[in-house]
């Protein structure tokens, strides 16, 4: 069994340890069939992700060249296994990717099961998202994205990061943590300071540990901040958080999202 791990610069593993994937080329082509989890990618897909507008001559031998090469790698990393994990479709190459080999896949599929979970399992919710986001190693493909496919799927898994901070923090704040995560949700705030939902729950935690000020403070910078570079007012949602803290909701030291306040 092979793990691809792409959260993070582009590994192989084996049991005996990490497998190098020697070449930028290379690292591109194992990269683009990796984050398209086992559907095919043309032919004409794979040469514009490895080249970009510098496309060789006698581009399907040179791309043939290559599939050929990671064939052999791959059958080198598993000598038993009965066929080739690279093969030819109709529609293209496809990398054979089973559960549990690809770390993305498992932390999408993680980050959907802890939806599902979060509105009645809050401490469930947050061991399992614990465990995904600990999955990264650093941005995806280690800040080399290569061309438009492997691009989109980035921003894709960047997006269910992003989701699985949120679910992570309100699990914490429904489970009565406000103090122990205030530092992760100022960092987020700061790193994503147009991502209100950030924005909402520092206000909650820093509300919730006695620090109404702070909290109003935040939301009166975010305001501004919203103004100045969007040209827009904040969100309802997050109007909602600074009046239930002006009046001083119960609401607020029980389900962070307070659906008492959510519109009819």
């Amino acid at each position: 069994m092979l793990r691809f791990s792409v959260l993070g610069a582009l590994e192989i593993r084996t049991d005996a340890g990490e497998a190098d994937v020697c070449g930028d080329l290379q690292r591109t082509l194992v990269q683009t069939l990796l984050v398209s989890e086992g559907r095919p990618v043309s032919g004409e897909s794979l040469a514009e992700e490895m080249w970009g507008e510098a496309l060789p001559d006698r581009q399907a031998n040179a791309l043939q060249a290559h599939i050929s090469r990671l064939r052999r790698r791959l059958r080198a990393l598993e000598p038993d296994r009965p066929a080739s994990r690279v093969t030819i479709h109709p529609a293209g190459y496809r990398l054979s990717v089973g559960e549990g080999e690809l770390d993305a896949a498992e932390f999408v599929r993680t980050v959907r099961q802890a939806e599902a979970a979060a509105a009645h399992d809050p401490g469930r919710t947050a061991r399992m998202l614990g465990e995904a986001l600990a999955l990264w190693r650093g941005p995806v493909f280690g800040g080399s994205p290569g061309g438009t496919l492997c691009q989109l799927a980035g921003a894709r898994y960047e997006e269910h990061r992003m989701r699985a901070m949120e679910l992570l923090f309100d699990a914490e704040l429904r489970l009565g943590r406000h103090a122990s995560v205030l530092a992760e949700l100022a960092e987020a705030h700061t790193n994503h300071p147009l991502r209100e939902r950030f924005c909402e729950q520092l206000m909650i935690a820093l509300y919730c540990s006695g620090r109404q000020a702070d909290a109003l403070d935040v939301f009166r910078r975010m305001r501004g901040r919203l103004d100045e570079e969007l040209g827009i007012q904040p969100s309802p949602a997050l109007r909602r958080i600074e009046m239930a803290i002006l009046s001083h909701d119960p609401a607020l030291t029980g389900d962070p999202r307070i659906p008492a306040l959510q519109p009819v």
